[in-house]
């Protein structure tokens, strides 16, 4: 499990193309038959994927987190995109198919992730962040994630919002996760932009045809850099970043936050003419 450290603004500023991929990009999480994590210092936030195929994948203990297992002081979401899957936590078998969601809390010992057909595998993405109490492992599908009806096909960001774990959903320590659906001909997400400085967040693009790549903007809202994202690939945003993409079809994304407060509208918007 590899590590990026956090950076400061001033210094991000001086950053060119190849030096914010190497910081900030997590393109390698979702692989054949693997398990992959990031470790990043962002609240301790760790992003992977987990892709199996004709055999389950156990989730491993890494020597990053001195510990015992994996969940021995934190907790989990994970939200799979892709063909039909199976996650069994300490011996319980969960069904989770295509934008289901599964937590998991603080003191689970074993998981194991699995495809229901090794043709068309599931893709399990992960986020996991420290845990300081325990919460049970609940599953809630995609129909039973709240949806909010946000942006108009007028300004290219007509989409849905679907919450999973958060203080109203599924509860937990610090995580909070999400993911949003662009409509056809829709390729704006979260306009206006915003900051919210007690939490950072990771995105994870999925659903991106073949050929097609979202531009991802970031850095703070008078001073900002973009990054061109593929299918699968994850970018972590810093408390003082902006996090906003425009792809050039439509797409969709995993929202994921963690910090100190579960609030989801817990947010400093940015105008859209201020920005620079």
């Amino acid at each position: 499990m590899r590590s990026i450290h956090a950076v400061h603004p001033d210094d991000f500023k001086s950053y060119q193309t190849a030096k914010i991929r190497e910081r900030f990009l997590l393109d390698d999480i979702v692989k054949p038959g693997q398990i992959n994590f990031v470790y990043t210092h962002y609240d301790r936030m760790i992003v992977g994927g987990a892709n199996p195929l004709g055999k389950k994948l156990d989730l491993p203990v890494y020597d990053n987190l001195k510990a015992d297992y994996f969940l021995q002081r934190r907790e989990m979401g994970i939200i799979n995109v892709a063909g039909n899957g199976e996650v069994t936590v300490d011996g319980e078998r969960y069904s989770v198919n295509k934008l289901d969601c599964l937590y998991i809390g603080k003191g689970v010992k074993s998981v194991q992730f699995a495809s229901l057909d090794a043709g068309n595998p599931a893709v399990f993405y992960i986020l996991s962040g420290p845990a300081h109490a325990h919460h049970p492992t609940i599953k809630m599908s995609h129909a039973e994630a709240a949806k909010v009806n946000a942006g108009d096909l007028s300004t290219a960001n007509l989409r849905i919002i679907n919450k999973y774990i958060h203080a109203e959903g599924i509860p937990s320590c610090q995580l909070v996760m999400g993911l949003t659906i662009l409509s056809e001909g829709s390729v704006w997400n979260t306009m206006p932009a915003h900051t919210h400085d007690r939490r950072m967040e990771a995105y994870f693009y999925f659903d991106v045809p073949e050929g097609q790549r979202v531009f991802h903007y970031m850095g703070q809202g008078d001073e900002t850099r973009h990054i061109i994202l593929k299918n699968y690939d994850a970018i972590v945003s810093p408390p003082w970043s902006i996090h906003s993409g425009s792809g050039t079809a439509s797409y969709s994304f995993i929202w994921g936050m963690a910090g100190e407060n579960l609030d989801y509208t817990d947010m400093d918007l940015l105008n859209i003419t201020d920005l620079k």
